[in-house]
């Protein structure tokens, strides 16, 4: 039936004037096409495909056979492939480009990872072919072309570990080594163009070429960006000790070489925060040109995997680079995305590796960055759900304070002690501090931001209680007890009669600042978890099943609901603290005496 009906409509329109069929025709051709290749009548249809008297029929509607056919390209088992493969192939070589170009991109749409996957291998190269044969009206169409394929192979998985890449698991490392050979050509075309533009002489057909030329590099210049940012930000590359042969590692390098190879350059591009770029003519404003997360993941390749580092002239200094990274590491650090923070946090350390300890200075925090990255790195420390994210944090933390000489990290210390509200940070800081104190106190080293006049500003801050008495001893733990080791340690290392820190004249003054509140705080504290305890082991007594949940209350804050001998350990916990903080503190008094009376 469909077979007839299809020998009918070509019969009709044979005596047709070219192009000239109607909406029924189309209609009743695309329907009795498809269903007799669904029907297994391919052997008949492409005998009538291949009819000299039906080749304008076929290169008006044939692009309407696609769907049926390329199913079963795709399946590979019918017995009607190779008629069917024969038919295709005859299709692209005869119907129209537009419309072969939009039945192709109509069946590159899946969901299915293994479907998108074959469906990018079966199809990117026709897709090149019908491309190619647009000449200079292409680059719109390129660039349609090339959305559509990246928005698919942004569906896949991504391969973690070595062997997902080497085995190619989720068909993504082939995916993009398809792309890779699907995009060369029109590479080569734009590489060839600029080159040719260059040495061209101006004149109004020139000028006219030339935007055709921009168009082109202007669509491959959007597929660098987008690819940049998916797969490549996303994925971790493995370095070549661990995967000698990455896909994914070539594709990067190709994306890379092709930014070069349409006139981009790379170093222009890496460090834009810093460098003034010249005005791009073309329709995409600069943040569209650029997208700033697509740069990050660009620094990212070009520093910490040295992809295309040999295009990179010396002449940048270490200090440079940071300062111009630093744009790059606050973008990846603010965000949410584990991978983004973890290539942020690589990032950051090999800019810093590079740079001389005791090195940076204090005008660098007057910039912008230098003080957004710590506070995205207190994110990442404090809050990020990943340990090994939040140990590299840490890491990083510390190397970028030992960049800084002694006045930029006395002002950064400062920053930090104002800003950065959690106690384990602030503990931490405190640490770095007495670090440089008693750095400052070694013989020959001598500096004026550790000792004296300017030291006693930032012993002020440290030494202090945020509420007073009032102050949750255990919320600030880490900040209280890195204080007193600090104290402590100024009490035993500098001479009453040298006095070098200042500390000897500020005692009176830390006493009623520190720690006389802080012995207040520790006896209210300690009396308040004592009654709490009383009353939990009352409670507990009075109770028939052993194993019975409790809900207590310290101060107007409900503690988590527990065993009655989990809530009995958790509060001696709370007094051994305290035992703690009031044990140092008697150490500082008796220190204390002793060296004022000698």
């Amino acid at each position: 039936m469909a077979l007839e009906q299809l020998s009918d409509v070509v019969q009709r329109c044979q005596a047709l004037p070219d192009d000239n069929y109607t909406t029924e025709d189309h209609d009743v051709f695309t329907i009795a096409g498809q269903t007799c290749i669904e029907e297994g009548h391919s052997a008949q249809v492409l005998s009538i495909m291949l009819d000299d008297k039906n080749q304008e029929i076929v290169r008006c509607m044939g692009w309407n056979l696609l769907p049926p056919l390329i199913q079963v390209l795709l399946k590979r088992e019918d017995k009607n492939l190779s008629q069917c493969l024969a038919i295709f192939n005859h299709l692209l070589q005869t119907c129209r480009p537009k419309e072969l170009l939009i039945g192709l991109l109509e069946q590159l749409e899946h969901d299915d990872p293994v479907d998108i996957a074959e469906s990018l291998h079966l199809l990117l190269n026709p897709l090149q072919t019908v491309l190619l044969c647009l000449g200079s009206r292409k680059a719109s169409s390129l660039g349609m072309t090339l959305s559509s394929v990246l928005d698919q192979v942004s569906k896949l998985p991504l391969p973690v570990t070595k062997e997902q890449e080497e085995d190619d698991v989720f068909l993504l490392c082939r995916c993009c080594t398809d792309l890779t050979n699907f995009v060369r050509p029109f590479v080569q075309e734009a590489r060839l163009n600029t080159f040719n533009c260059n040495e061209s002489t101006e004149n109004m057909a020139g000028e006219l070429e030339g935007s055709k030329e921009d168009e082109l590099r202007t669509e491959l210049l959007k597929f660098c960006m987008k690819t940049l940012s998916h797969p490549l930000l996303e994925v971790q590359l493995k370095d070549p000790d661990t995967l000698a042969l990455s896909p994914l590692r070539n594709f990067a390098t190709e994306i890379l070489e092709t930014l070069s190879a349409i006139g981009e350059s790379l170093p222009g591009l890496v460090f834009q925060p810093l460098l003034k770029r010249k005005q791009v003519s073309g329709f995409l404003e600069e943040e569209v040109r650029y997208p700033k997360e697509s740069l990050a993941s660009l620094a990212h390749l070009v520093f910490v995997h040295h992809l295309t580092a040999d295009t990179f002239p010396s002449v940048f200094s270490p200090v440079f680079t940071l300062r111009s990274n630093m744009e790059h590491i606050h973008l990846l650090l603010s965000r949410t995305e584990e991978s983004r923070i973890q290539k942020g946090l690589e990032l950051y350390e090999k800019s810093l590796v590079r740079v001389d300890d005791n090195s940076l200075p204090a005008d660098l925090l007057e910039i912008k960055t230098f003080l957004k990255v710590p506070q995205d790195l207190v994110k990442v420390m404090t809050i990020c759900p990943q340990h090994g994210l939040r140990t590299r944090g840490l890491k990083v933390f510390q190397m970028s304070i030992d960049k800084f000489d002694t006045q930029a990290k006395y002002n950064f210390f400062q920053y930090m002690l104002k800003t950065s509200k959690h106690s384990g940070v602030e503990g931490y800081v405190i640490k770095n501090i007495k670090n440089q104190v008693d750095s400052a106190l070694q013989p020959g080293n001598s500096n004026t931001w550790f000792e004296g006049v300017h030291l006693l500003p930032l012993l002020r801050k440290v030494l202090s209680l945020p509420d007073g008495p009032e102050t949750d001893l255990l919320q600030y733990l880490d900040r209280i007890m890195e204080s007193l080791n600090l104290l402590r340690y100024l009490v035993i290392r500098d001479k009453v009669t040298e006095n070098q820190t200042g500390i000897w004249t500020e005692l009176y003054k830390i006493e009623d600042t520190f720690t006389k509140p802080l012995r207040v705080g520790v006896n209210m504290s300690r009396a308040h978890y004592e009654k709490e305890l009383q009353n939990t082991v009352e409670s507990k007594r009075k109770k028939v099943k052993e194993n019975s949940v409790l809900s207590v209350s310290v101060g107007d804050e409900k503690l988590p609901n527990m065993t009655s001998e989990s809530q009995i350990q958790a509060l001696h916990s709370a007094l051994h603290t305290f035992d703690m903080i009031e044990s140092v503190l008697v150490r500082i008094e008796e220190l204390t005496e002793v060296k004022e009376a000698l």
